[in-house]
């Protein structure tokens, strides 16, 4: 039987709720979920609280060493894999992460969407082709994507 744990923490763009079931974190939502506690002993959750303080300081991005399970099709958890690539202060465009894939920009536009782990899955790192920031659904939207690359050096 599989526990949920969860650990609300405030943070520059906001309240974030994180989610750990099996010692693995399966989401990062925007706000504070109503039976959500501020504090756990959930050691992931833990870990992936210090990461982001330490992300939210300096804009670089370690959380590579962080156990995270999200649930998704086949293709969505390929296209995190291939975003979880990109290191912080770097972008791709939909297309060149589409190419990569053997798939579409349409398609790759899905799967950011519907990720489930946004800030620890970096889709905010991906750009229109023609540069501009294009969508988030984290946070206030494009406000936060520009804040979130702004941080990381990417953009100006």
């Amino acid at each position: 039987m599989s526990t949920m744990e969860t650990l609300c923490i405030n943070s520059p763009v906001g309240k974030l709720t994180l989610f750990a079931e099996n010692a693995e974190i399966t989401a990062l939502c925007w706000g504070h979920g109503a039976e959500a506690p501020f504090t756990t002993t959930c050691k992931v959750l833990l870990l992936a609280e210090k990461l982001l303080a330490a992300y939210f300081k300096s804009g670089q991005s370690n959380f590579s060493g962080l156990a995270l399970a999200p649930h998704g099709t086949p293709f969505q958890n390929r296209v995190w894999r291939e975003m979880s690539k990109i290191k912080s202060g770097k972008t791709k465009s939909y297309g060149q992460i589409a190419k990569s894939l053997k798939s579409g920009p349409r398609a790759v536009g899905g799967a950011c969407a519907a990720n489930p782990i946004p800030l620890l899955i970096p889709c905010h790192r991906i750009l229109n082709a023609d540069g501009k920031i294009g969508h988030y659904s984290g946070g206030e939207g494009q406000a936060t994507k520009a804040f979130l690359l702004r941080l990381e050096g990417a953009i100006d």
